[in-house]
């Protein structure tokens, strides 16, 4: 599965009602920490079928890292049944992103 765009606009329909976990990664293309991170997620979204895997761009969708309350970024975030489960601020290795989701 590839990763999806999280806006506020579909944010709902994908995160919320998702019958899945999600894991949300916030960003900005300015981040150096983030361009580290992303190709990683990335990974992790092809390798998957459990969960979904969506990017939030924090400049573009200032409305949702507030509502997340993202002081720094990238932070991860893995929401399930409606709710966050786990999060993480900073670079993580691949194995701590996928250990994540195993909620």
């Amino acid at each position: 599965m590839s990763v999806i765009t999280i806006t506020k606009d579909n944010f709902d329909s994908e995160v919320i009602h998702s019958d899945k976990p999600v894991l949300l990664d916030f960003w900005a293309s300015w981040c150096g920490p983030c361009r580290m991170v992303s190709p990683v997620v990335d990974e992790i979204a092809n390798e998957t079928s459990t969960a979904k895997v969506g990017k939030v761009n924090v400049d573009e969708q200032p409305e949702l890292a507030r509502t997340f309350k993202v002081m720094s970024i990238p932070t991860l975030v893995v929401i399930k049944d409606g709710k966050v489960v786990k999060s993480a601020v900073g670079v993580r290795p691949k194995a701590d992103i996928v250990s994540m989701l195993n909620v």
